[in-house]
């Protein structure tokens, strides 16, 4: 038992982020995964660089940080799936698949004879799984989708960085990665009513949509009240203090809850008349007042270094941190404790390994696995030609000879 989907199979035509992020915590999960990609080209993420794993002689490869990311425990195949004889394996594999994942434009798969229709009376188990820009349906349905996009429609860059700045795209690429999430949440909802009813699905996921079901409290603020809500910069729309403040060498982040928390910090501050203070008795008057008390903390947190407020607000029970770069992220001894990141090894690695961010899910009986690196392209073409589909070869060497593989 590799994981707790261990023996389900997953044809993954996705590339670029949402789909690979979805794929990839199946793969974690103990699913085998069957990457298919375009020969002599290859997910698309392949090529966004530099930074590049280095070989034994210090040069590039092929293979992107951008694409390390999400594409361990996957097997990598290669199939032209616009030729017919592509769309002919494509099929017979994906027959002989739990799930399958594609993010193609709409009507590219129906183009190709390889759409749920295709397979919904033929392999009726099968999970079909479709990830575009806006959806299946709608207006704008025909459109290519992109991250930036999606943050853009979906009102997050509204709702981020300086009210007297323009707006701001979340510095990663949340809306493909929260796609790739609900994909993965949908796909193990299907498999559970699968194993109830015996019936496949079809899942059709956007990022435009998901975008906006992430708005959460920031939607519900402006559908309870009508008030559109701008940028704040750190600050929190529904708590104070709440935001990035200074210190004596840097800079700390102050989170406080609730009332008990804010007398905390005071007392430990130096202050403690000010958790008196009329404006500043509940949270609520502390939102109404936002202004004044902004303009007295950073005073206030200029007195202690960052270590000084960071562990005694943590002794207070006063939620507090640094604001860490990314090396520091990856050298934090929380952070390295939990096994967010992690050593494999990589064939085309100089080293021989490359490091990788690791699964946050802690299983106490079925623990996520990191059975495979992310694949080089069509590393695994022949072994699972002929392990699921019994190629020889001969069959393998006309394949490739035609440029199908």
């Amino acid at each position: 038992m590799t994981g707790p989907l261990d023996g389900l199979r997953v044809f993954d035509l996705s590339r670029i982020l949402a789909g690979p992020t979805c794929t990839q915590l199946l793969g974690d999960l103990g699913a085998e995964i069957v990457k298919v990609e375009r020969p002599d080209a290859g997910d698309d993420t392949r090529k966004w660089g530099p930074p590049y794993l280095k070989d034994a002689a210090g040069k590039d490869t092929n293979e992107s940080g951008y694409y390390l990311s999400s594409n361990r425990n996957k097997r990598s195949i290669t199939l032209d799936i616009s030729q017919p004889r592509g769309q002919e394996l494509a099929r017979q594999m994906i027959a002989k698949s739990d799930i399958m994942v594609e993010n193609f434009k709409v009507g590219d798969m129906a183009r190709y004879g390889l759409a749920y229709a295709d397979f919904k009376d033929s392999s009726p188990r099968l999970i079909y799984c479709s990830i575009s820009g806006f959806g299946q349906t709608g207006p704008y349905a025909p459109r290519p989708g992109y991250d930036l996009l999606a943050q853009g429609m979906g009102g997050v860059m509204s709702v981020t960085g300086e009210a007297d700045r323009p707006p701001m795209k979340v510095g990663l690429g949340i809306a493909d990665v929260m796609c790739g999430m609900y994909a993965t949440v949908a796909t193990l909802a299907a498999l559970h009513h699968r194993d109830l009813t015996g019936e496949g699905q079809y899942i059709d996921l956007a990022l435009l949509d998901t975008q906006v079901s992430w708005l959460i409290n920031i939607g519900l603020n402006y559908l309870v009240s009508g008030q559109v809500p701008g940028r704040v910069g750190n600050e929190h729309p529904n708590i104070v203090p709440y935001n990035v403040l200074p210190c004596a060498d840097g800079f700390i982040i102050l989170a406080v809850g609730n009332d008990t928390q804010f007398a905390r910090f005071c007392a430990f501050a130096g202050v403690p008349e000010l958790a008196q203070d009329p404006r500043f008795l509940s949270n609520d008057l502390r939102v109404r007042n936002r202004v004044a008390i902004y303009e007295l903390l950073p005073e206030l947190t200029r007195r202690k270094t960052q270590s000084q407020w960071v562990e005694g607000l943590a002794k207070a029970g006063v939620p507090c941190s640094p604001v860490n770069a990314v090396d520091q992220v990856f050298a934090d001894p929380q952070v390295l404790s939990r096994g967010m990141k992690i050593t494999v090894p990589h064939p085309l690695s100089g080293v021989g390994t490359t490091e990788l961010i690791g699964n946050p899910i802690k299983f106490s009986r079925t623990p996520v696995t990191y059975r495979r690196p992310p694949p080089y392209l069509g590393q695994h073409t022949e072994e699972v030609l002929q392990e699921i589909l019994g190629l020889t070869p001969a069959d393998i060497e006309t394949l490739r000879r035609d440029g199908v593989i």
